[in-house]
């Protein structure tokens, strides 16, 4: 991901599992806000075979706070095992930085 600012919707945020999604009944990706709030929202497949799994942005309240957000893929299969993507932190800027 390049710079990433608040308020920004013209964004796709697209993480990789790098495991076959193939047999995914549920596809998070999950954050975590510099104020320390926790959320998810739903993912959808991008790449069944490589994992990769993204979010598009659409409303200018979902990325509200600057500072480093830490996001995450959490994967829900359809024998109801999960797997926990590696966490990636990423800055969201104010617009004037």
């Amino acid at each position: 991901m390049g710079k990433i600012y608040v308020g920004q919707t013209a964004l796709t945020i697209r993480l990789t599992t790098s495991i076959d999604l193939s047999s995914a009944k549920t596809t998070l990706i999950k954050y975590k806000k510099p104020d320390g709030t926790e959320g998810s929202w739903v993912a959808t497949v991008f790449n069944v075979a490589t994992g990769i799994i993204s979010y598009v942005v659409a409303s200018a309240s979902i990325l509200d706070q600057s500072g480093v957000w830490v996001l995450w893929a959490h994967i829900t299969f359809n024998d109801d095992t999960v797997a926990a993507g590696e966490a990636v932190k990423q800055i969201i800027y104010k617009e004037s930085e």
